[in-house]
């Protein structure tokens, strides 16, 4: 007997094959046998007539690192078809980490119980937990750089470079498929590519990946992309290139001579790919309006700058200039403040939010931090549809939400984040797939499974094949539809009717079961 025998369906193998109609039986974590017709009895037995049945969605791009421990049934990751995020992006990762830096990235260990310091026993926290999606660990440099040099701009010594490769080297050891840079935000920013040439040649020393949120996505895509190639070239890595796209309206279009270098690079035989996002606007934190320099030795450096008028004036000037600061305000809107009298910001864009304040968006813009101790969320508008479209198509493209985990309840469900914490996945499925017809589906189920299965180095998940592990999706491709938008951002899409997680169910139409099936995916 099975334990789970799924009938009737359409399988879309994840390999990019065009779907057939198949029975999926799973036993002991495993699909045990795919065949036109499955006769034998199950535990549970789910009918899937006019339903696609595919591998469970790899979230190529996320940052659930810490919200796991607060919602370790990862609901709006699973309500999306994710069994598998991919953690430690942007450079941002939880571990490792010292004891004075315990509150990293504003993220308060202590707060929740949490005594981890190195990558191994994250890790272990994590498993100790227990949650119903399965992980694969990426290390962040802001993280190694942080604990070794600081927040200082400089370049590490000779020792002090050894001291990070040596730290790099005992988290790939203990199961970080790979490093990750944030090169927009401190400390990272403050790295020269030798340095992340050297620590490419540590990457290289255990096949792991170099995962990169490039230097700039606007005026200076191009040297960015350049940079990120010049890396892998240098240490013999692999590269990855987070979150594509070309931000300000000046800017669009780039993203087609960028594919030319990256197509160049390929040819050449340096291995580069990319995740994308479905959706025109970013998200990050508001306080990277800010000047770079000006957070040069850290947050408590930057606010005496602005409460400093000759400094904050330089800050204002430069942030005011379409070219070094925000093009356009009422494209830019607050998704988050932690102060109760803030609240009434969350959703507004800087323009409406410098009117309530009676002073000028930029102002306002500073203010607000200020107020926040630099705490504050935002969403960025300044992507267009074009370019959406022209990356979805590229074969070297898979998809990721750059979101982490929320709830529809509970300290998860507030603000109004980016709505691709809930939309990502039935985003791309049902808008861009069936509705726009951008993409074939079993191309849109290959970047969510088979692609990033093969970029992580997963031998035995990303497929639907007999002797893989059991993490399924069934969507109904009626009615596959992302319902978050930015008003109203907590909200699950439609269309996913079954969630399985190595080989349990952990969704059930618009049920999700108390159970955590989810596994660690150390690097091997």
């Amino acid at each position: 007997m099975y334990d789970i025998l799924i009938k009737n369906g359409k399988v879309i193998d994840g390999t990019g094959s065009p779907w057939f109609y198949a029975d999926v039986a799973i036993k002991d974590k495993k699909v045990v046998k795919i065949a036109k017709y499955i006769s034998e009895n199950a535990t549970t037995i789910i009918d899937a007539k006019n339903r696609f049945v595919c591998p469970g969605f790899i979230d190529s791009h996320s940052h659930s690192d810490f919200p796991l421990f607060i919602n370790p049934k990862a609901e709006s990751k699973i309500r999306m078809g994710v069994t598998t995020e991919v953690i430690g992006q942007c450079g941002v990762s939880a571990a490792p980490r010292s004891d004075d830096h315990r509150d990293f990235f504003g993220f308060n260990l202590k707060n929740v119980g949490l005594t981890f310091t190195s990558f191994a026993e994250y890790l272990e926290a994590l498993e100790e937990n227990k949650i119903a999606v399965n992980i694969i660990p990426l290390v962040g440099h802001g993280n190694i750089r942080k604990q070794v040099v600081g927040e200082d701009k400089c370049a590490p010594t000779t020792e002090q470079l050894r001291e990070m490769q040596d730290m790099l080297a005992q988290s790939l050891k203990e199961g970080a498929h790979g490093m990750t840079t944030g090169l927009i935000y401190p400390p990272g920013c403050y790295s020269e590519t030798d340095e992340l040439i050297a620590l490419g040649h540590t990457l290289n020393k255990y096949n792991a990946i170099y995962a990169t949120h490039m230097r700039n996505e606007k005026s200076k895509l191009l040297e960015s992309i350049e940079e990120a190639i010049a890396i892998g070239r240098a240490a013999n890595i692999p590269i990855h290139i987070s979150h594509y796209k070309a931000c300000d309206e000046i800017n669009w279009g780039l993203v087609k001579d960028g594919f030319k270098i990256i197509e160049n690079a390929r040819a050449e035989g340096i291995d580069v790919t990319l995740d994308q996002y479905p959706y025109i606007a970013s998200s990050t934190s508001l306080k990277t309006l800010v000047p770079q320099w000006a957070h040069d030795g850290g947050i408590s450096e930057l606010r005496e700058r602005l409460e400093n008028p000759e400094i904050r004036a330089k800050i204002y000037k430069q942030m005011s200039q379409p070219t070094t600061g925000i093009p356009r305000c009422d494209w830019v809107m607050v998704s988050s403040c932690t102060n109760e009298h803030n609240k009434k910001y969350e959703g507004l864009n800087l323009t409406e939010i410098s009117e309530i304040m009676d002073c000028d968006p930029v102002n306002a813009c500073l203010d607000l931090l200020l107020d926040e101790d630099f705490n504050t969320g935002m969403v960025r508008f300044s992507m267009c549809e074009e370019d959406v479209e022209h990356v979805m198509k590229h074969p070297l493209v898979m998809i990721g939400s750059d979101a982490c985990c929320m709830a529809t309840k509970g300290i998860l469900s507030t603000g109004k984040p980016h709505p691709r914490s809930y939309g990502t996945f039935a985003r791309v499925l049902g808008r861009y797939s069936l509705q726009n017809n951008v993409l074939p589906i079993e191309n849109a189920v290959f970047k969510m499974t088979g692609l990033p299965a093969t970029r992580f180095n997963l031998s035995d998940r990303g497929l639907l094949k007999e002797g893989f592990y059991a993490d399924v999706t069934i969507f109904n491709p009626e009615n596959i539809m992302d319902t978050a938008t930015f008003k109203d951002p907590h909200q699950f899409p439609t269309g996913i009717d079954a969630v399985i997680v190595n080989g349990q169910l952990v969704l059930d139409k618009d049920v999700q079961h108390e159970v955590f099936p989810g596994k660690v995916l150390r690097r091997k």
